[in-house]
């Protein structure tokens, strides 16, 4: 394996868009833009944890950027720039914990050519990050910009809003499951699932949509119902949920409902902004579902009803890193 410094000249030193100074000296120069505030974010992804030792290079490069960009997407925000912390094994004794060995030049050359295929898709700069040698594990910090005032929170729901979500949450989780062989995906299922598993698409585009028009919004990291709570607990408000087509109970609605690792986007709208909701998702061609609404009660608080307004609501929602599956009650994304 090339040495640190070369490693990153021959593989992440790219040209900047919009970057005074890159990648190359201690630090980076940026110029926000007027007008706009920064929203900063960041994500480690571990191996055994949050990607199998066998992953596809380039599809885990796209993917340690695009669940960084998702967050700034739930905000609001226009992606700008990222910082890029490596932990590679530079021989398999030395990382015991991971299955796989160390990176071949042919590994590290796909996995930048995944993280710039995501960078370019979004307009994002690499402007720095750092390596060193140890278990397999990249952590992404991004910088992107919102106009002052109108970044979208998680704490702005109000009684009486609607609850929103894109797309179908839960194919990640299904992917994951016919992976580990829980479960058995046919095609077409199984290159969906295994798509939104490997190569999330963040939703910046909706995001940036969003501005002005939802009250509050979060990416679908941890699973629906977990990231509906953190709105719930910011907002001191509860919800009532009736999801359309809703399936049977078994893996597939415990996948939808707690699976995480989608990054969709899940936000709230106030009341009378269902027909602008529609005639955005017509405008942008995205599937939008109204699944609930936000009422008053202990901050929190959620309740699934069924079609026929029996109460649902299952124990388990959603993943949590520092407690066991059990404890959490989470269909885990805990990959070991």
């Amino acid at each position: 394996m090339p040495s640190e410094f070369a490693l990153i000249d021959q593989y992440f030193k790219r040209p900047t868009s919009h970057t005074l100074l890159g990648v190359g000296d201690d630090g980076a120069l940026i110029a926000p833009t007027p007008g706009q505030e920064l929203v900063v974010s960041t994500d480690l992804l571990v191996e055994g944890t949050h990607f199998l030792a066998d992953t596809d290079a380039e599809a885990l490069g796209w993917k340690c950027l695009a669940v960084n960009v998702s967050d700034l997407a739930a905000m609001g925000a226009q992606p700008r720039w990222a910082l890029l912390a490596a932990v590679l094994p530079a021989r398999e004794a030395e990382s015991p914990a991971c299955k796989a060995p160390a990176p071949t030049p042919e590994w590290i050359e796909a996995f930048a050519r995944g993280f710039f295929a995501c960078a370019n898709r979004y307009g994002i700069d690499l402007i720095g990050g750092d390596t060193t040698r140890g278990p397999r594990a990249f952590c992404v910090t991004i910088l992107g910009e919102a106009p002052a005032g109108q970044a979208v929170r998680r704490s702005g729901a109000k009684a009486g809003d609607s609850i929103w979500v894109y797309g179908r949450p839960g194919r990640a989780a299904l992917g994951l499951a016919h992976l580990q062989g829980r479960t058995t995906l046919t095609e077409p299922q199984l290159t969906d699932c295994l798509a939104a598993l490997h190569r999330p698409q963040p939703r910046v585009a909706l995001g940036l949509a969003l501005r002005g028009l939802a009250t509050a919004a979060i990416d679908v990291s941890d699973g629906l119902l977990a990231d509906l709570g953190h709105i719930l607990d910011q907002s001191a408000l509860a919800a009532r949920l009736q999801i359309p087509n809703l399936p049977a109970a078994g893996l597939e609605r415990n996948c939808l409902l707690s699976g995480g690792d989608d990054y969709e986007l899940l936000f709230t709208a106030p009341p009378g902004s269902d027909g602008g909701i529609a005639a955005l998702a017509t405008t942008l061609q995205l599937p939008l579902t109204r699944v609930g609404e936000i009422v008053a009660g202990a901050p929190g608080e959620l309740v699934l009803h069924d079609v026929d307004g029996s109460d649902i609501t299952p124990s388990k929602r959603g993943f949590d890193h520092f407690m066991s599956p059990l404890e959490a009650g989470t269909v885990s994304q805990d990959i070991q």
